[in-house]
């Protein structure tokens, strides 16, 4: 999959990023993700969401997936996730909607912050690169969108939502769940 100028404000982002497709199939994921969880990349892409979870912890994520087929998106939705030695850490899953040319639903762009690592410094981290994100999103937008190809787009469009719906996060607020 190449990379176009939007994702790559995810390539060493701060968060834990990835791309499923509408049965829950990782897709692609960026480097923060793949480290937080202990895997290779290659290790993660193309297994399902549910092997990055304890067998307690389905019920919520299959709730999680029911929401977003309903609404289009998910937030503040905790979960307990799974890395690949055993261990566990409380997250806090925020998802939208991924579409194509047509408007068929095609996947989801899921953010999910680890609890505990969730400090003072480590929401401002968060904060900034969200705004810088935008920003890049914003430069994107005026100079090349015009010119980018239907799946370009659509993957614009969709990390655009994702950046707006954090935009909107009160991570502060997230912290004390």
């Amino acid at each position: 999959m190449p990379q176009t100028e939007a994702r790559k404000t995810l390539k060493d982002a701060p968060i834990m990023w990835r791309r499923v497709n509408s049965i829950g199939v990782i897709l692609d994921c960026n480097s923060t993700y793949a480290a937080n969880l202990g895997y290779a990349k290659s290790e993660i892409l193309g297994r399902p969401i549910f092997e990055h979870v304890p067998k307690e912890s389905w019920s919520e994520m299959n709730d999680s997936l029911k929401t977003w087929f309903d609404t289009g998106k998910v937030t503040d939705r905790k979960i307990t996730f799974k890395r690949q030695d055993g261990t566990t850490f409380p997250g806090l899953l925020q998802a939208t909607s991924l579409y194509d040319e047509n408007d068929n639903l095609i996947g989801s762009n899921t953010v999910i912050f680890n609890l505990s690592e969730m400090t003072e410094k480590k929401i401002q981290e968060y904060e900034e690169f969200f705004h810088d994100a935008n920003n890049r999103l914003d430069e994107i937008k005026e100079k090349e969108y015009d010119n980018l190809d239907k799946g370009s787009k659509s993957e614009y469009d969709g990390l655009k939502k994702m950046f707006e719906m954090l935009l909107a996060v009160d991570l502060k607020e997230l912290k004390n769940k």
